[in-house]
C-alpha cells in the first residue's frame, strides 16, 4: 500500500500555486495543485495520507467555506490556511471550521514547512484530549478577567484599538494586558495563541 503523505495546495493564483508546489517538491514532498476550492472538492471524499494548504481569499468558494463543505461531507482532512494580515478574523473562523493552522503573509519558507510536518503528524490521529490541552486550560484559567477579556478580543482577531474600545480602556493598556496573554500562554505569535485557544475548547471562545 502506498503510504506516501500527498500536499494537496489549493490557490486561484498560479504563480502562487506554482511557488508552492515547487517549495513541496524540493523538500521532498509530493503535491498535487488545484485551482479553485470546488476543484479540490470534485477529489475530495476518500483521500487518505493527505493534507491540504489552501489560501483563505479565493473567488467562488473561500478557504473557510471549503473547510466547512469538507466537515460536511466527511472529508477533512489535516489543513492549513494562509492569509494575509487583514484576514485574522476569517482565519480564526478557518481554524474553527478545522484548520490545525493560519500562516501570515509574508512568510518564510521554514514556518510552512514545518506547519505541513505538523498536519502529516496529525494524519490518522483521533481527537482526544491532551497533556497540552490542560495545560492550556489551567494557563487560562490564572489569567485575570481583564487578560481573559483582552485575550477573547486577540482570539476573535480584532485589533487592539478596537478591544480598547469594547473595554473602555486605552490601546495602550491593551498591548501591555496583550502581552501578559502571550506571556503567560506561551505563546510565541497570534496564530499559535488561537490554536491553543480553541483546542482547550473553553465556554466563551
Amino acid at each position: 500500500m502506498n503510504t506516501e503523505v500527498v500536499i494537496h495546495i489549493v490557490d486561484d493564483e498560479e504563480p502562487v500555486r506554482k511557488s508552492l508546489a515547487f517549495l513541496m517538491t524540493v523538500s521532498g514532498h509530493a503535491v498535487r495543485v488545484h485551482d479553485s476550492a470546488a476543484s479540490f472538492l470534485s477529489v475530495a471524499k476518500g483521500l487518505e495520507n493527505a493534507c491540504l494548504v489552501t489560501d483563505l481569499r479565493m473567488p467562488e468558494m473561500n478557504g473557510v467555506e471549503l473547510l466547512r463543505k469538507l466537515q460536511c461531507e466527511e472529508a477533512m482532512l489535516p489543513a492549513i490556511v494562509i492569509t494575509g494580515h487583514g484576514d485574522v478574523p476569517m482565519a480564526v473562523e478557518a481554524m474553527k471550521a478545522g484548520a490545525l493552522d493560519f500562516i501570515e503573509k509574508p512568510f518564510v519558507d521554514d514556518v510552512l514547512l514545518d506547519a505541513v510536518a505538523g498536519a502529516i503528524a496529525e494524519i490518522g490521529k483521533t481527537s482526544r484530549v491532551t497533556d497540552d490541552v490542560l495545560a492550556t486550560r489551567e494557563r487560562i484559567e490564572r489569567l485575570s478577567e481583564r487578560e481573559r477579556q483582552v485575550m477573547e478580543g486577540i482570539v476573535a482577531g480584532l485589533p487592539n484599538k478596537t478591544i480598547a474600545y469594547n473595554l473602555d480602556i486605552s490601546p495602550r493598556t491593551v498591548e501591555a494586558h496583550r502581552a501578559n496573554v502571550m506571556a503567560r500562554m506561551n505563546a510565541k505569535n497570534l496564530p499559535e495563541l488561537v490554536r491553543m485557544v480553541l483546542a482547550a475548547k473553553i465556554d466563551g471562545f
